[in-house]
């Protein structure tokens, strides 16, 4: 796991970017994973300039999203399809059907958490996973206390998570959905590369537990502590936790190809 502290959020997306533009520069049909949430929208905002001035094109990869509210409807702006159409796919050059997310309108909710991991299969598996961090230490929609091994599946949101999100919903936590489909733990570390973004004081614990904590299901990102390629990207005030900060400061002061490790 690479430790990158950043001056600022923009640091940190520019950093991000410059990842997913060299893995599109050696791969063009790659397969990244996105994230929705505040933490990656600056990410997306960086892979929008650069596909606009041509320094960058997605055209022929695909994409695949961690999670989606279960019960919203399909004009819902907080349904997660939604957020990513808007807040990635209308940015890049990535054709809108290339971009893939489990069904929270589904019938058969067990059938449609297979058919995802059946879809992500087919495409080879994703090139880089794009992840934030809950206060609580989930990835994606799992919760504390998921297990490790976990694939897609349906999950019961956590009343820390709803109220975390209700900032989303004009504040209303009682319109925050209970339940999501969500890609499991196990299905985020087949993923070739995660690059995990944190910023503000908020997330400092999660970090800490995360990066230097004991690997457990309470803190569900723990995990990636076992995956062989992350890099994990925050500001000062996220970093504020970790008793080896500046190490990692210095780390990414001395070591700028840090894309190679």
């Amino acid at each position: 796991m690479e430790v990158i502290v950043s001056d600022s959020a923009q640091e940190s997306a520019r950093l991000a970017a410059d990842a997913i533009s060299a893995l599109y520069r050696d791969e063009p049909a790659a397969v990244l994973g996105v994230a929705t949430g505040s933490s990656p929208v600056e990410v997306y905002a960086e892979l929008g300039r650069r596909v606009e001035t041509g320094e960058l094109t997605m055209a022929g990869g695909q994409a695949f999203m961690l999670d989606e509210y279960v019960g919203l409807p399909a004009d819902h702006p907080q349904r997660y399809r939604n957020v990513i159409d808007r807040d990635f796919s209308a940015r890049v050059d990535l054709p809108a059907d290339r971009v893939h997310g489990p069904d929270g309108m589904a019938s058969d909710v067990v059938a449609a958490c297979a058919a995802y991991e059946d879809q992500i299969r087919a495409a080879g598996g994703v090139d880089l996973q794009i992840l934030g961090i809950g206060t609580d230490g989930h990835i994606a929609f799992n919760e504390p206390g998921s297990s490790l091994a976990s694939r897609t599946r349906i999950k019961t949101l956590t009343p820390q998570t709803r109220a975390d999100n209700a900032r989303f919903f004009d504040d209303d936590v009682d319109a925050v959905p209970r339940h999501c489909l969500t890609q499991g733990v196990g299905t985020i570390m087949d993923a070739k590369h995660i690059v995990l973004l944190a910023n503000g004081k908020a997330k400092a614990e999660a970090v800490h537990h995360v990066v230097e904590g004991p690997v457990t299901a309470m803190w569900p990102g723990s995990v990636l502590q076992f995956h062989p390629h992350v890099t994990v990207f925050v500001d000062h005030a996220a970093a504020s936790r970790l008793q080896l900060a500046s190490y990692y400061v210095q780390t990414a002061q001395d070591k700028p190809d840090w894309q190679g490790f």
